[in-house]
């Protein structure tokens, strides 16, 4: 159902050129939805209403106030009066154009809205068209009224004169004086009343209702003529022209009307007028804005209470974390220090252990050496007497036999514990001969050391 009805709200938009949806809503529902009954009726009927100059005849008397503050009552179009059978005799022959002209033009409309419907459906499946973005963004029907209705003030009356209207719509600009902690001024236009101009000009312009009303109030206007104006020439209750009204937000999106200025005003008039209410509302509005001011300093200490928390908390969590890093650290050096010392003590000990072993080695080696030598011999013709100079400057002689190799000389030296180096040599002075491992096949007599022989160590580096 909600598809159909807004399936013919659009088409009835794009027939008549209504731009009000609400207002085409009406119309339908006041014809039970016929389509064509509702267009009929627009094309046919040249009391009914035009997109832009339709203007509502005056509606039922308002409400009497109480304590100045009574609600809005809900927007409700006035029924419209009939015209007599003698004029529409009169004007059938217009009548029957003016349906043909509607029918043709509306028809080209809706031909229009229906291709421009296909074809931004058909870019936006294509991934074509393009939402949001940085363009332009286009500004409401109700804000596009206020721009109008305040180039249309100053075009006609001067432009600076007057109050300083907002461009924008009624809800904004209650939202503007909610937020300014004022009061909202609303004029209503009627172009055609005899009392216009003169009021416009000669109050509303003069200085001193400018100069109060843009001290005190967000102004706000429209022309009953527009969608806006007449919805809140109903809401207001607006039985006389001039009208003005002196309006303000309440609680749960409510609105408060506070006073009418209905008909002709002097300046002195409506100075006092407007004086009065501001006196009476200046208390709420100034508790209002205190409210507001504790409630944002509230916030405000909250804020800067919450940043100190964070601030110290952080404050402690970096603490925390240099203490852990710094734990951390200290755990890490004292179990490198302990690796080092394992390190230096296995380290000794393997060297504590190679030195033993060496020693072992080293002994048993001149044990082997000595077992190899054999006894001593006797002094005799066949012995060779050699006597060895060590580098400490020890002296060491043995007998060996004459046909005993260098070899044996070697291994008499292998078995002191005179001797800590394993690789040296035998040096004989006059003349210097070493005996190295070539050698050591020689036997005493072949090498020229019998009867006697005098050696010297020669440690290799």
């Amino acid at each position: 159902m909600a598809d159909s009805v807004d399936d013919k709200v659009g088409y009835f938009q794009a027939i008549t050129g209504i731009p009000d949806t609400d207002l085409c809503t009406e119309i339908l529902a006041a014809h039970n939805w016929d389509l064509q009954l509702a267009v009929s009726s627009i094309t046919a009927n040249p009391s009914s209403p035009e997109p832009s100059t339709y203007a509502p005849p005056p509606p039922p008397p308002p409400p009497p106030l109480e304590d100045d503050f009574v609600p809005l009552p809900p927007l409700a179009p006035a029924p419209q009066q009939q015209p007599g059978i003698a004029w529409r005799l009169v004007t059938l022959p217009f009548y029957v154009v003016s349906g043909g002209v509607g029918l043709i033009t509306g028809s080209i409309r809706l031909g229009v809205w229906v291709a421009g419907g296909v074809l931004s459906r058909s870019l936006s499946l294509l991934g074509l068209a393009q939402g949001g973005g940085d363009g332009l963004h286009e500004l409401p029907p109700s804000a596009v009224e206020a721009v109008d209705f305040v180039a249309e003030f100053e075009h006609e009356f001067g432009a600076g004169r007057g109050p300083r209207f907002v461009a924008e719509g009624f809800a904004d600009a209650l939202q503007r004086a909610h937020r300014e902690y004022k009061l909202l001024f609303v004029y209503l236009h009627s172009p055609d009343h005899p009392d216009t101009p003169a009021f416009c000009g000669g109050c509303l312009c003069s200085e001193p209702v400018a100069q109060f009303i843009n001290e005190n109030f967000v102004a706000w206007g429209g022309s009953i003529r527009r969608t806006e104006g007449f919805k809140m020439s109903n809401s207001l209750n607006a039985s006389r022209f001039p009208f003005c009204a002196l309006v303000m937000a309440s609680t749960n999106q409510r609105v408060v009307l506070l006073q009418q200025v209905e008909g002709p005003k002097s300046p002195e008039q409506m100075i006092t007028i407007l004086q009065r209410v501001v006196e009476e509302c200046t208390a709420s509005l100034v508790a209002g804005r205190i409210e507001a001011e504790e409630r944002l300093n509230n916030q405000r200490l909250r804020e800067e209470q919450d940043a100190a928390y964070r601030a110290a908390l952080e404050a402690d969590q970096a603490r925390e974390r240099q203490k852990r890093e710094e734990q951390e650290i200290l755990e890490r050096e004292a179990a490198e220090a302990e690796r080092k010392r394992k390190e230096d003590e296995e380290a000794q000990a393997r060297a504590v252990q190679e030195a033993a072993e060496r020693e072992a080695a080293l002994a048993r080696r001149r044990q082997e050496k000595a077992m190899a030598l054999g006894a001593e011999p006797e002094k005799g013709p066949d012995v060779t007497r050699v006597l060895i100079r060590f580098p400490t400057g020890e002296r060491k002689e043995r007998r060996f036999h004459s046909s005993t190799t260098i070899t044996s000389i070697y291994d008499y030296v292998d078995s002191l514990d005179c001797l800590k180096a394993e690789k040296y040599s035998l040096v004989s002075n006059f003349p210097r001969v070493t005996y190295g491992p070539e050698k050591n096949s020689q036997t005493l007599v072949e090498a020229g050391l019998h009867p006697q022989a005098s050696l010297f160590i020669e440690i290799e580096q």
